[in-house]
């Protein structure tokens, strides 16, 4: 249910930024008024061309320049994201090797939680390699960025952000897509199980399901994230300043002279804002939405944490921005940039996500299957209890394990729709097995088509611009152009009477 708040939300905000635009008189302003980047000029300062906007000469970027430069900016992109991969997979790796070492531990209580054990911290140590990588990503983006050599700032920070956002988001739902939609599919069987290396068995879910790996990794990724984000956006200022005072102290001012200097001078040793500007702030929130909204169904506390997290980082960013950053240089904008567009991105992705989240990662399709397919429910109608009586049992497969010491035959039983061993196909697939999938590819269209559906039509409900709003600005453009054609109208009768007088003298 969180995917219509998010569109809900997308939508009004359309509405807020059209009132916005309004009140700072952005309407008609587009962004071929900007100015160059002093960069650009002075890299094509000898290749010129005539504004189509403007009709003046201004420098321009080769076509095939600017190809060049854009393919080796993207083959940079893709060579950072296969290191997300790389880094994930050394995390399965250690994953893998730590499972087993959990599970033959000395100390009772971690040998019984293996795989809490294994999870948390493969959580614990995805998470350091997450913050780790994003300070080599903010790097890379920057000079992939001025590699491009942008026309404008609002280009510049439109392609910065957009790498920014790539980066950061393969890294840190890397690890959420494979836990939930590969972690233990490809684990093998009893007595046919898959090793990598040759050595180590892969990893498979919790008993109770993989979506409990899902809920714990994205609980502990967010919450850590969280206090990290919120103690950079205080602590690190606060360290800066304090350092800055101490220096000046040092330097031969005492309180008293430090008390006396004017305001500006006292602003002037605040730290500078970012110099990327609020794409650093907007990356946060695009990233917490993604966070919120991609997975929801697995771990629906996460808008909850977000809302707890944006209340408190309301007042940090307020008093980060009053008291501990310098003022910042204002600059035009019509919108949030390219923004807007990511978020309807997320929202698109969000309907994907979640609906292979509920189809494959959960068990809410082999339940819907074995209560209206096979369990005590197919022909009459029961409470829900009483239909699922059984489902334990009919989602367990077989095993056999060889004779026992008594000479009895010895079985395990594994999760896996599976031939037992004494049919004639053992170990098999059964029918119950495709039934399964059936249903799931076919609720994964119909809630796609359904939710995009819904989408849409909340989309078409909700105008971009409120109506009061719309009649105002056709009203001032209706005004405008009455006041152009009474000025024209005006402008012609005076020529008129000119022109009448000036015949009137020449004629005899």
């Amino acid at each position: 249910m969180t995917l219509f708040p998010a569109t809900v939300f997308l939508e009004f905000w359309k509405r807020r930024r059209a009132e916005l635009t309004y009140d700072w008189d952005l309407i008609d302003w587009e962004e071929e008024e900007e100015e160059l980047r002093p960069q650009f000029e002075a890299k094509y300062s000898r290749v010129e061309r005539v504004n189509p906007i403007s009709g003046k000469p201004e420098p321009f970027q080769p076509f095939t320049d600017k190809l060049s430069r854009l393919m080796v900016s993207v083959s940079g992109i893709f060579f950072m994201m296969s290191l997300v991969v790389t880094a994930v997979f050394a995390v399965v790796v250690f994953r893998v090797i730590a499972m087993e070492k959990f599970a033959s531990f000395q100390w009772e209580f971690v040998k019984k939680n293996w795989q809490f054990a294994t999870s948390g911290t493969g959580v614990c140590i995805n998470f350091m390699i997450i913050m780790s990588l994003n300070v080599v990503y903010e790097k890379v983006a920057y000079l992939l960025t001025n590699l491009e050599h942008p026309r404008t700032e609002s280009e510049w920070e439109n392609s910065f952000a957009l790498k920014m956002f790539f980066f950061q988001f393969v890294n840190l739902n890397s690890s959420t897509f494979y836990i939930a939609f590969f972690l233990g599919r490809f684990a093998g069987r009893p007595g046919k199980y898959n090793k990598m290396f040759e050595r180590w068995r892969l990893e498979e879910c919790h008993p109770s399901g993989c979506l409990i790996d899902l809920c714990l990794q994205m609980g502990v990724i967010m919450v850590l994230k969280q206090i990290w984000n919120n103690f950079m956006e205080l602590g690190y200022p606060l360290l800066q300043n304090w350092w800055s005072r101490r220096k000046i102290k040092r330097g031969g001012q005492n309180m008293e002279s430090k008390v006396l200097l004017p305001q500006w001078d006292k602003d002037w040793n605040l730290q500078p804002m970012n110099a990327h500007g609020l794409v650093d702030e907007y990356l946060e929130m695009v990233l917490q939405f993604g966070f919120t909204t991609i997975f929801v169904a697995a771990f629906p506390l996460a808008p909850l944490l977000a809302l707890l997290n944006n209340i408190i980082e309301i007042r940090l960013d307020a008093y980060k921005f009053v008291t501990q950053w310098r003022r910042p240089m204002p600059a035009r904008a019509t919108d949030i940039g390219i923004w807007h567009g990511v978020l309807e991105w997320i929202g698109v992705l969000a309907v994907i996500t979640n609906a292979f989240v509920i189809a494959i990662t959960s068990d809410y399709i082999p339940r819907f299957v074995y209560a209206f397919k096979y369990g005590p429910c197919m022909n009459q109608t029961y409470g829900h209890e009483k239909c699922m009586r059984g489902y334990m049992n009919s989602s367990l497969s077989v095993f056999d394990m060889g004779e026992g010491r008594n000479g009895q035959p010895r079985y395990c039983r594994y999760r896996d729709y599976r031939a037992p061993p004494w049919s004639p196909e053992p170990y098999e697939f059964t029918l119950q097995f495709w039934h399964v999938l059936a249903a799931r590819l076919a609720f994964i269209i119909v809630f796609e088509h359904l939710v995009f559906g819904i989408k849409s039509f909340i989309a078409y409900l909700i105008p971009d611009m409120p109506k009061g709003l719309c009649e105002r600005v056709r009203r001032e453009k209706y005004l405008m152009q009455e006041m152009m054609y009474e000025a024209e109208l005006e402008h012609l009768q005076k020529e008129r009477k000119k022109n009448g007088k000036r015949y009137h003298h020449e004629w005899p």
